[in-house]
């Protein structure tokens, strides 16, 4: 029932002090031995996760890849430009006012 590797002495010991640590109870002499083969034990470190696999490339850098020239990649940007533009160039329309509430009848009841 012991760890193999702690003396019986010492967990004597330990279990004696949490014993008249706890204002001596009875009946709990098991707890106490197996609480102090627990304090006397030596954690054991956790094992590493395992490394996650390296990220795929992103879609933006097999596109660069994959075009022929840079005369091709900048046209498509150059299109896109003017539109981007003539949104920031339109006004923003005004909000609608909001509608007043009607004010409550304030009655008293005797």
């Amino acid at each position: 029932m012991t760890h193999p590797t702690l003396d019986e002495a010492h967990v004597r010991e330990a279990a004696y002090l949490l014993w008249i640590n706890e204002g001596r109870p009875q009946g709990r002499d098991q707890e106490h031995w197996l609480r102090a083969i627990d304090a006397l034990t030596p954690a054991q470190p956790k094992a590493k996760p395992a490394r996650k696999a390296p990220a795929k490339p992103r879609a933006a850098k097999a596109k660069a890849a994959t075009a022929a020239t840079p005369a091709e990649t900048a046209a498509p940007a150059a299109k896109a430009a003017p539109a981007a533009k003539a949104k920031a160039a339109a006004p923003k329309k005004p909000r609608a006012p909001r509608a007043a509430k009607p004010a409550a009848a304030k009655t008293k009841t005797v």
